[in-house]
């Protein structure tokens, strides 16, 4: 288990390099934490030290974006608040993503968690009590 204390934005960056760090063989990752507690923004951050040169947003809408990595590889980020039952996940081949070999960021897993490899790397975003954030890597 890994904990990264974030302070402040200006400690994203810093954050976003030990996750990349700790990454290893991993390709999917679920990440959990409350509304507003900075899951697309930490997601964003790792994107765009990956290398991903296109305008990172939230998928909450379509449900998944795909962005190219520095080494051309997809990137996928899902958001799976919106999906109402698991059949919407299966209907997406989010299964077909999960077992691609290519990272999975994924915003509200609890939802398909059925559907996600065992090997899933789970990232906790916490909001603490003075607003400063608190990431908990799980492998």
């Amino acid at each position: 288990m890994i904990k990264i204390q974030l302070e402040s934005l200006s400690d994203l960056e810093k954050a976003g390099k030990q996750f990349i760090q700790s990454i290893n063989h991993h390709t999917v990752f679920a990440f959990n934490g409350e509304m507003g507690a900075g899951k697309t923004t930490f997601i964003k951050m790792v994107c765009t030290l990956l290398g991903v040169k296109e305008n990172i947003t939230s998928p909450t809408f379509a449900i998944i974006n795909e962005y190219i990595a520095a080494d051309e590889k997809p990137i996928y980020h899902f958001d799976c608040y919106r999906l109402k039952n698991m059949q919407e996940a299966f209907d997406l081949g989010a299964e077909e993503y999960f077992y691609s070999g290519n990272i999975c960021f994924i915003e509200w897993p609890n939802k398909i968690e059925e559907l996600l490899p065992n090997d899933a790397v789970w990232v906790d975003i916490k909001v603490l009590p003075n607003q400063d954030r608190e990431i908990i890597i799980r492998n």
